[in-house]
């Protein structure tokens, strides 16, 4: 290592804290639906989550050579131009965190790196075959697969279970559902961690700590690992909420079946090198889980939302840390100045948060959750009117209807009648 300055140490700093912001941004990919199913109490689940996504930041470095090797130009890139572009990484996984929206935490990293390069190189320093071979087609790509997967997994597990005992299924498909959810864990720390290995390892090239081509070091693999562990044990539980009901609901076998799609297309993506984002395949395979059950519903405003975010997320990120490199590139104080505007605007994300807390308690069961969609409209408008006055009637205080009024509501018996005959014993039926 040949030096290490003090605007490098802030850029490995700022990578962490982008990391940890990625751990609780991206808890709800792997434990969301185990929550929602009830296989998991929550902080059990986030607390399984955090040590396998430490696990699986040192299972490979593939997706990690992709950011530091292929998707900018390293030479001329300067270590604010990565601090700028994890400025805009962060502010937009944060702004996503508070409105409980699981947009891809992988997206505002490559579209703050994209603007940040841009803004100090020109549009040349960014590769433009690596962007669409290995971010862009795999973020339209991964949803459908692990959504399609997802729905014919559904589909397959009632279709076989549909002869097995109900009570001795459901406990076999949650426990299916934990080990899926470990494995969406393990995957998600074999990718998303990855991308802060290859953003601090881009840091140290460009500050000349590191020469040209590198693999990250151990101890950029060990601290992009502990940052990630610890962000998702805290638990991301605005987006927990979101995944896990908001979208759709899940039972057992839907669960198993998208977190068991979802992994398995994380995985291969994983190998591939493709910086895969972890929420966009996870979402897909929640919808076509939604869709695979007959009956199921999926709550298209909310996937219509999430679609925006993620759609928006690239150019987003770009924009603020273009804004952000343009600030630093005016000398050290334009540097020490987004480094104070970007403390202050996630202070005051957090202040925003705490007027309405979501949290272990709570996040099973959202506030003010929008409807489920036709089909469960379409039941509701069928089923039968309570019986008696409405509460508000002015005879029903307390909101409970009086006596006579029940009785009434009740068929009178024949004997009761007014003109029925009396019967005798001798009467023939």
């Amino acid at each position: 290592m040949e030096s290490f300055s003090l605007i490098l140490a802030i850029v490995v700093v700022t990578a962490l804290a982008f990391d940890f912001t990625n751990g609780f941004h991206d808890t709800a990919n792997a434990m969301a639906t185990t929550i929602s199913t009830g296989a998991l109490k929550p902080k059990v689940a986030v607390a399984m989550s955090a040590v396998l996504n430490l696990v699986g930041a040192f299972l490979s470095v593939e997706v990690a050579n992709t950011i530091s090797k292929g998707l900018v130009d390293e030479t001329g890139i300067r270590p604010e131009v990565i601090f700028a572009a994890l400025v805009g990484a962060i502010l937009w996984n944060l702004l996503t965190w508070l409105v409980g929206l699981p947009s891809s935490s992988s997206h505002a990293l490559m579209g703050g790196l994209i603007g940040a390069a841009i803004a100090s190189a020109g549009v040349g320093a960014v590769h433009g075959d690596v962007l669409v071979t290995k971010v862009l087609l795999p973020a339209v790509a991964a949803p459908a697969v692990a959504g399609v997967a997802a729905l014919v997994a559904t589909r397959l597990s009632y279709r076989l279970g549909r002869g097995a005992d109900g009570r001795a299924a459901e406990k076999g498909y949650r426990a299916g559902q934990i080990a899926s959810a470990g494995l969406v864990s393990l995957a998600h720390g074999t990718n998303d961690a990855q991308k802060t290995m290859g953003i601090i390892t881009l840091a140290l090239v460009a500050g000349g700590a590191l020469a040209p081509d590198s693999d990250p070091p151990v101890w950029v693999i060990l601290c992009a690992g502990l940052a990630i562990a610890m962000g998702t044990y805290l638990g991301g539980w605005r987006i927990i909420q979101t995944m896990g009901k908001g979208l759709t609901d899940l039972q057992p076998q839907q669960g198993f079946a998208a977190q068991t799609s979802a992994a398995t297309v994380i995985l291969a993506s994983s190998h591939l090198g493709f910086s895969l984002s972890t929420t966009h395949s996870v979402s897909g395979s929640v919808m076509g889980a939604g869709l695979g059950r007959k009956g199921g519903v999926v709550r298209w405003s909310t996937a219509t939302r999430m679609v925006v975010a993620w759609v928006l997320t690239l150019p987003a990120a770009a924009l603020v840390a273009a804004l952000a490199e343009w600030v630093c590139s005016l000398g050290d104080w334009g540097t020490a100045l987004v480094a104070v505007l970007l403390v202050a605007a996630s202070f005051a994300i957090w202040r925003i948060s705490r007027r309405e807390v979501v949290d272990h308690t709570n996040v099973a069961v959202p506030d003010g959750a929008e409807p489920a969609g036709v089909v469960t409209a379409a039941v509701a408008a069928v089923a039968p009117p309570p019986v008696g006055p409405p509460a508000d009637a002015p005879d029903a205080p307390g909101g409970l209807p009086p006596v006579e009024s029940l009785a009434a509501a009740i068929p009178a018996q024949p004997s009761e009648l007014p003109d029925a005959p009396a019967r005798s014993a001798a009467t023939p039926v």
